[in-house]
């Protein structure tokens, strides 16, 4: 059974090696992984389910990985910008990292892509749904197995359309994912005949949402599109419902409105629905194994950033096993990886042009208590990767 390392915040973080396998070794060297998550404050968890799930898909995956061993070497970002570059640059140019996973932040992620595009490491993003990731600032040695901003919200612009929604107001926090998210459902609703008639744009991370609604009561719109996540989105929840307006406006958003936070939020939330590339109630063998053994290894149920490091730890092993365990070659490496099918308990996905994952958005209801799986809202999506020059 895998137990999490301590939480290691200094730069020069102690190394984790773990021997995968007792057959002959490919290489004495190991592969190194380095992994730039938060493993304290706001999103400590995040990045605890994140390493949990990455270490169970490569112990699972140990016959394949032909003898070689894993060395984790586990930094802290504290989800904080400002250290991205230094932490990059270490595990580049000081541990030699093969692998560099992380983060969970989007601002972590811009600062890692100013040391670590077109480098001799690959980065492989597990969270971070920053749209230049995979758009403009897309580069040959980076790769994400979460989703973009865009992929979540686009599909429910058609959903909205088939309700017969046609005046919407969209809102969210002033950030580059609430901004992004409300930018792709506009593109979906607008493109099928809908109108937006208010955006509003909340200070981040202001959670005093009445005014607000008030405002939206006095449109009467046929429906709300929201981005928020964690604290904000159980206020937010609670206050539309507290406010009178769940059951005569229907509430829509991206699926982190109702991801992780269906607890807190209580009945409030019964009736949402929203779009995400995940549930925990899909009723697949992957899905259902998954969740069966991360309960067993860790005494707590998976989540979805547990499995997107799963499928992070998936990806590299399928790409070990094929290049026979020696992943020195770095272009053959990213052609590996390119052309890798992710068996996900989300269901399968592969890498799109600008290394996205191309994946199911699935349209889920809170009902008693969980997001169920009504359909999938866009089979196999894209993200359509606006300015990548791969």
């Amino acid at each position: 059974m895998f137990k999490p390392n301590r939480m290691l915040t200094a730069v020069a973080a102690g190394l984790a090696t773990l021997s995968l396998s007792t057959t002959v070794a490919a290489s004495d060297e190991p592969i190194k992984v380095g992994m730039m998550l938060p493993f304290s404050g706001v999103y400590g968890a995040l990045g605890d389910a994140t390493r949990n799930g990455l270490k169970m898909a490569l112990q699972e995956k140990a016959p394949q990985l032909h003898g070689r061993k894993i060395e984790f070497i586990e930094i802290d970002t504290e989800a904080r910008p400002e250290r991205a570059p230094e932490i990059s640059s270490s595990l580049l140019n000081n541990s030699k990292a093969d692998f560099i996973i992380g983060p969970v932040h989007s601002g972590v992620a811009m600062g890692m892509l100013k040391v670590l595009r077109g480098k001799e490491t690959v980065m492989i993003v597990p969270n971070a749904g920053a749209g230049p990731v995979t758009g403009p600032l897309c580069a040959p040695n980076v790769f994400r197995t979460s989703f973009s901003s865009w992929q979540p919200s686009y599909p429910m612009g058609e959903v909205a359309l088939d309700n017969g929604y046609r005046k919407v107001v969209t809102m969210s926090w002033n950030y580059g994912m609430g901004k992004e998210s409300l930018d792709a459902f506009e593109e979906s609703f607008t493109a099928g005949g809908g109108e937006i008639v208010k955006k509003i744009l909340v200070p981040f991370p202001k959670t005093e949402f009445q005014a607000y609604l008030s405002e939206i009561a006095s449109i009467n719109p046929d429906a709300v599109f929201v981005f928020f996540a964690g604290g904000g989105a159980v206020k937010f929840v609670k206050d539309y419902d507290a406010l009178g307006l769940k059951g005569k406006i229907p509430l829509l958003g991206a699926g982190f409105l109702t991801e992780g936070t269906l607890e807190a939020q209580g009945s409030s939330a019964e009736g949402i629905m929203t779009t995400l590339h995940y549930a925990d109630t899909l009723e697949t063998a992957e899905n259902l194994d998954f969740r069966k053994s991360y309960q067993a290894q860790f005494g707590k149920p998976s989540d979805i950033y547990a499995v997107q490091g799963y499928d992070t730890g998936l990806m590299i092993a399928s790409a070990v096993n094929r290049m026979g365990g020696d992943v020195s070659d770095h272009a053959s490496l990213i052609k590996t990886l390119e052309n890798t099918t992710v068996e996900s308990p989300r269901g399968a996905f592969t890498f799109s042009a600008a290394h996205n994952p191309v994946q199911n958005i699935y349209l889920r209801t809170v009902e008693g208590g969980v997001n169920k799986v009504l359909y999938v809202a866009s089979p196999a999506l894209s993200d359509p990767a606006r300015g990548c020059k791969l």
